[in-house]
């Protein structure tokens, strides 16, 4: 384990500023960042003030000013995390508690203020960051928009309460979704600060990828953020997950934030005070690692996040913004139902027609067992929302990813889980496995639709590939991403999905 000051980012930079380098005055001082290839970028900006010491747990707080030129040519440090087993959505080392900043790509030579995508990156809550070679804007920002990608803290860092913390906690002091405060305040900072890298503040897209995706979700019913996006890109972002409260809810069916943190804490032998909490080294908090599938990190605070995603848009209480939303075709592949308890319930409480049933519109048992987590945890909840969205007069268009670069030799029976990244960046090379001139084609197609969204609030335009239908004019009709090109089609496995629906309680219209 590394963990180090912010200071030790510094480590990062490898070339330092210079005078021809390009400048950006935002509202706390003087930005020097680097320019290549007709893009400019600016890294390791800080969004809002270090959360340690007394403002660990603590709402973020807007950054200070400064006061002459400040250099931004290299990364920030990530946020504390455990290691990163090999995913490619981590940036790199050091990292540090001190890790809310922000990074920003805008092509040179702009007049007229370009459009704004905000990337969220996902890791379960627990991982990733803004920083990585995937994550780079450079090639979505030659396409003519401004790209921001940031961090925001993870795990119990992120996500926690503790009755210790809630006694010393001002009244209406909002708790426990840090990492998504983290969220809400990079978006102000976009908001106030964008148009000195060129970009629009009324054009902002928050596009995010698994707990990014989430997220996104979250932002579209949080009332503090609503205003700061005027479009959204939701990839593998679920959609029927439960917020765990706070405190207890008689009859609710996850146990309180609160006191799961107080157990925590009892387990791990700390002190019940505030102050003994906040000293605990941050290494300590990685143990054991909290669940994203099983109310740990997914959380219904009262004030940022009232209710959970679904009943949300359900209510049509969302953001009425333009959607892009989808999945990938075998994002948890032969996942074991013991790894979403949620969902795992929902199939026990099924009667025996209903397993029947289900079963029989999968074909048989090895074809249950290898689709049953992905269409459970993706596939019918992301048609859910899109339909909630499309049905309320929201323009929204639903995706399906099936692109298996001949490069990737893992077993995998269709595009996994977070397998699209480097696709909608154009960032190959940054591709945990080889690609050739095909999956060039699927990045161009991608990033294109992506930034024609982001520009238009409509993914289509005259040099699209295909025409993709808007999910209110053609009901189920979605775009499939394939080897081939993007190709319109009726969602897959259709009577699948409308049986996992049926497994939830109908609401009256």
């Amino acid at each position: 384990m590394i963990i180090a000051s912010f200071l030790g980012a510094a480590l990062l930079m490898t070339t330092p500023p210079a005078s021809s380098d390009p400048t950006a005055r935002t509202r706390q001082g003087v930005l020097v960042g680097r320019e290549a290839g007709g893009v400019e970028s600016f890294r390791g900006i800080r969004y809002a003030v270090p959360p340690v010491g007394l403002l660990r747990w603590r709402p973020p707080q807007a950054p200070e000013p400064w006061s002459g030129p400040r250099d931004a040519g290299s990364v920030g440090a990530i946020c504390i995390q455990p290691p990163a087993n090999g995913d490619n959505g981590v940036g790199p080392l050091p990292m540090s508690e001190d890790c809310l900043t922000l990074n920003v790509w805008a092509p040179q030579g702009r007049s007229d203020p370009l459009p704004v995508m905000v990337w969220i990156h996902g890791g379960g809550y627990v991982n990733g960051s803004g920083t990585a070679a995937l994550y780079d804007g450079a090639n979505l920002a030659r396409r003519g928009v401004v790209v921001v990608t940031l961090n925001y803290r993870l795990g119990r860092l992120g996500f926690f309460d503790h009755p210790a913390l809630a006694a010393e906690r001002p009244a209406g002091e909002p708790a426990g979704n840090y990492g998504v405060m983290d969220m809400i305040a990079a978006l102000e900072w976009v908001r106030d600060n964008i148009t000195s890298f060129g970009g629009d503040p009324a054009k902002v897209t928050i596009f995010g990828e698994s707990a990014g995706g989430v997220a996104v979700t979250q932002l579209m019913i949080a009332e503090r953020a609503r205003g700061l996006f005027a479009r959204a890109v939701v990839e593998s972002g679920l959609g029927r997950q439960q917020g765990a409260p706070l405190i207890e809810v008689p009859g609710g069916p996850l146990r309180p934030t609160r006191a799961r943190g107080a157990a925590w804490a009892h387990d791990a032998g700390i002190t019940p005070t505030a102050e003994a909490l906040r000293a605990v080294p941050a290494e300590r908090l990685l143990t054991p690692s909290p669940s994203f599938y099983d109310g740990d990190l997914i959380l219904t605070d009262g004030i940022i996040l009232t209710t959970d995603v679904e009943t949300a848009f359900a209510n049509g209480s969302q953001a009425p913004v333009p959607l892009i939303i989808g999945t990938n075709s075998a994002e948890f592949w032969r996942a074991n139902l013991s790894y979403v308890p949620p969902y795992r319930d929902r199939l026990d409480a099924q009667t025996p027609d209903q397993k029947a049933a289900l079963l029989a519109a999968y074909g048989d048992q090895a074809a249950y067992d290898d689709h049953i987590v992905s269409d459970l945890v993706f596939n019918e909840p992301a048609r859910r929302l899109a339909r909630l969205h499309a049905g309320q007069g929201h323009p929204t268009w639903l995706y399906r990813f099936d692109v298996v670069s001949n490069g990737m030799t893992m077993p995998h029976g269709g595009a996994p889980h977070a397998s699209e990244r480097q696709y909608v960046f154009d960032t190959l090379n940054a591709s945990p496995w080889p690609t050739d001139a095909r999956d060039q084609r699927v990045a161009d197609a991608m990033a294109g639709y992506w930034t024609d969204f982001a520009k238009a609030g409509d993914p289509n335009s005259g040099s699209a590939p295909v025409r993709w239908p808007d999910l209110g004019s053609s009901p189920d009709q979605l775009l499939e991403f394939t080897n081939d090109g993007p190709v319109v089609k009726p969602v897959p496995f259709a009577d699948r999905l409308d049986l996992i629906e049926a497994l939830y309680p109908r609401r009256p219209k």
